[in-house]
């Protein structure tokens, strides 16, 4: 088995150049996603199914009274225990030998519980029509460029990054590049942090902070939803055990549907309608 990978990502070394964004089209052949002008540096307002990466910005004022623009390269963080992989009902959703979290394409039905479910909304629908004219979903995210992995090269976006903001190497030594520099900014940046959330078991996706997480918009103390552990770990398991594979699919369908949507009522949260 491969050893485990980690992005490395330094927000206080960003200048914002969006070579990143441009190297992931590139690279995974995603085409233009027009926007509205949003008022600020920022192009997009947040990944998308066509958009897997994107360059936040958020103007700050400091401990100091000074003002920061801060700057994060946002994509899938490729969680350790990632919540997409309990929650789909098709086993889709699944970890590679890098520690990279992957969708397969054939086997998802776009059914959205990994949208609902992710704690970092970096899961996104995509609309298609097959040949008959018939509508159908599939869900699509950052997948760490593991096809690059696999023939021994990095992430595009790391190989574009012209200021060292984001490197990518084996998992332990990039998280305690991040604990030196963390230690390095704490003079400039007196909140500076890792982030690599326990309660997602870790990421594959590592930060160096200048500020809390919420100041960039990211969640806290982020986890894995109790109904996901629920179904993964212990219904799903002694289901299949008691009554069989196929009809564990049958009323896993039915238990999926009551426990991964978030909003109870046949809605997902952006208010579109739900496949029910």
């Amino acid at each position: 088995m491969a050893a485990e990978y980690v992005k490395y990502v330094d927000v206080t070394k960003c200048d914002g150049c969006r070579a990143c964004m441009v190297a992931c089209k590139n690279w995974n052949d995603l085409p233009a996603e027009p926007q509205d002008f949003l008022g600020t540096m920022q192009s997009h307002a947040n990944v998308s199914a066509d958009t897997w990466n994107v360059l936040t910005f958020v103007e700050h004022e400091n401990s100091k009274g000074g003002l920061d623009y801060l700057f994060r390269h946002s994509s899938c963080y490729h969680c350790s225990d990632a919540a997409c992989e309990k929650v789909c009902p098709e086993n889709a959703i699944s970890y590679t030998e890098f520690g990279t979290v992957v969708i397969d394409q054939d086997t998802c039905v776009g059914c959205g519980y990994c949208v609902q479910n992710c704690p970092f909304d970096v899961i996104s629908l995509k609309e298609y029509k097959d040949k008959n004219g018939k509508e159908y979903r599939k869900a699509h995210k950052c997948t760490m460029c593991t096809d690059r992995l696999e023939e021994g090269l990095q992430p595009a976006c790391v190989t574009t990054c012209h200021t060292g903001a984001m490197e990518f190497g084996g998992k332990d030594a990039m998280i305690e590049k991040a604990e030196e520099r963390v230690k390095e900014i704490k003079d400039r940046y007196p909140n500076a942090m890792v982030y690599n959330p326990e309660g997602v078991g870790g990421t594959h996706t590592i930060y160096v902070l200048a500020e809390r997480p919420s100041v960039y918009g990211m969640p806290e103390n982020p986890k894995v939803p109790t109904s996901a552990v629920l179904w993964k770990d212990y219904a799903q398991p002694i289901g299949k055990m008691m009554i069989g594979a196929t009809t564990m699919a049958v009323v896993g369908a039915f238990i999926s549907n009551k426990l991964f949507n978030k909003e109870g009522n046949g809605t997902h949260e952006d208010g579109g309608e739900s496949d029910e």
